[in-house]
Formats: structure tokens, C-alpha cells, sequence
């Protein structure tokens, strides 16, 4: 899959961070951060894109992001 760039400005430089969140319920009430997530952002303009840890593996994040 050829990268195509970001989808708002076509910059071609993406970085990636891990993240966790709160669900509802009782795991808010606790404040359990059981949700997590891999962020995809344009370096240049700060679009962000959000995937799920469990469901994304690593290598194939950033062609999501750039597809």
C-alpha cells in the first residue's frame, strides 16, 4: 500500500503515541483506564487519527493512517 500522505495537508511525516481511557460505569467511577489506543497525528498539522490497541497491530497503523 503506497502512502498517500495525511489526509488534511499531504504531509508525509505521522507520528504515533499510546493512550488509555476511562470507559463508563464503574471503571469511570474508579477510574480504570482500560481503553487503549494508538494515536497517529500529522507532525505538520496535528490531524489525529485514533486506533484500537487490540485490534491494530503496529506495522500496519501507519498505512491506515496514510491509505
Amino acid at each position: 500500500m503506497a502512502e498517500q500522505g495525511c489526509l488534511k495537508c499531504g504531509s508525509k511525516d505521522a507520528g504515533q503515541k499510546e493512550v488509555a481511557m476511562t470507559g463508563t460505569g464503574l471503571s469511570k467511577m474508579f477510574d480504570v483506564q482500560n481503553n487503549q489506543f494508538i494515536v497517529v497525528y500529522c507532525k505538520n498539522c496535528g490531524y489525529s487519527e485514533f486506533y484500537n490497541k487490540k485490534s491494530s497491530t503496529s506495522s500496519n497503523i501507519l498505512d491506515l493512517f496514510f491509505s
